[in-house]
């Protein structure tokens, strides 16, 4: 198994994790900032984090140990990136910063170190424009805490290389993350859903029909609820496709256009093809499968049901 040497420049709250997962995955990493003394701080920090994890039982017991010996802060971003075969860049999101960044990371890197950068919605291809060799550059979008979430994005732009993504995706999946491929598109595919929920509940909450509190409660308990195990499209394929279609038609009695029956759901329902019990949907799982995925989905949830029970409410309130 390939052992990496990497680079994260950036060594605030995201880089820092980033850093803490990357080492405990067994890579060397050398974090950089816009000073060595704000890198060693920076160090300092997310050794103590890690001391607190392991405490709290959320890292393992030798974590510390791992992490001090595979993780050193450098005195300059230039430092950290020489010999290094990934470089993460997680600098503010300001595109000239990271276009200054990326500038003194392809002028001080090797010319075929892979360059990634935690960009959340900035397009790839005009952070791109700032590096040499653009096709070894790619967006890598760990998401916050990044410790503790298991979803990466990537998202190649034009020209990215196909073995650029494949390390990439080899690098990620050492640390027990989990990646998907997306197309360098606004807001790529996180941030556009979660904005899209996010302003229809102000939308909710401006009309008065609900509160921030009781929106939030409705979520988590209900259609959030299912989230942590099955995305859109798999809860859309097991409710059926065809209700669905009903419910959208409801909607559009008061919001025509900004509830449309989508293309797709419409062509799959003319086509008979309702999701699960039909067989076939926007994920085409079969029917003889159905009571084996009912059987997890009702197991599922029940383990998450006693997960939260056992942690209690979150202290909000």
């Amino acid at each position: 198994m390939t052992t990496h040497t990497i680079a994260v420049v950036g060594s605030g709250y995201m880089g820092g994790g980033i850093a803490q997962v990357l080492a405990l995955s067994g890579a060397t990493v050398r974090i950089a900032d816009i000073s060595e003394e704000i890198a060693r701080k920076n160090y300092d920090r997310l050794i103590a984090e890690a001391e607190q994890f392991v405490a709290d039982g959320l890292f393992p017991a030798d974590a510390v140990e791992r992490i001090r010996a595979n993780v050193s802060p450098a005195a300059s971003i230039e430092e950290a990136v020489a010999g290094a075969d990934f470089i993460e860049e997680a600098v503010p999101e300001k595109i000239e910063i990271k276009h200054e960044t990326l500038r003194r990371i392809s002028a001080a890197a090797s010319p075929d170190a892979i360059i990634g950068s935690n960009t959340s919605t900035i397009l790839i291809g005009s952070l791109a424009e700032a590096v040499t060799n653009p096709e070894r550059f790619l967006g890598v979008h760990f998401s916050n805490p990044a410790p503790f979430i298991p979803g990466v994005e990537l998202i190649p732009h034009e020209t990215t290389a196909d073995a650029a993504i494949t390390t990439v995706e080899e690098i990620v999946a050492a640390t027990g993350k989990e990646t998907a491929r997306v197309k360098d598109a606004t807001g790529f595919v996180l941030n556009r859903l979660q904005y899209a929920l996010f302003h229809e509940a102000t939308q909710l909450v401006e009309e008065g029909v609900a509160t921030p509190e009781d929106i939030d409660t409705i979520v988590r308990t209900t259609f959030g609820f299912r989230l942590p195990v099955f995305g859109p499209f798999a809860i859309a394929d097991m409710a059926g496709l065809d209700v669905y279609s009903f419910c959208y038609a409801s909607l559009q009695t008061r919001w025509p256009e900004r509830f449309a029956t989508p293309d797709s759901l419409k062509e799959l329902v003319d086509a008979g093809k309702f999701g699960t019990k039909s067989g076939a949907g926007y994920l085409d799982v079969p029917a003889d499968r159905t009571p084996e995925l009912i059987a997890y989905r009702n197991k599922a949830y029940v383990a998450i049901k006693q997960l939260m029970d056992e942690l209690g409410p979150a202290p909000i309130n």
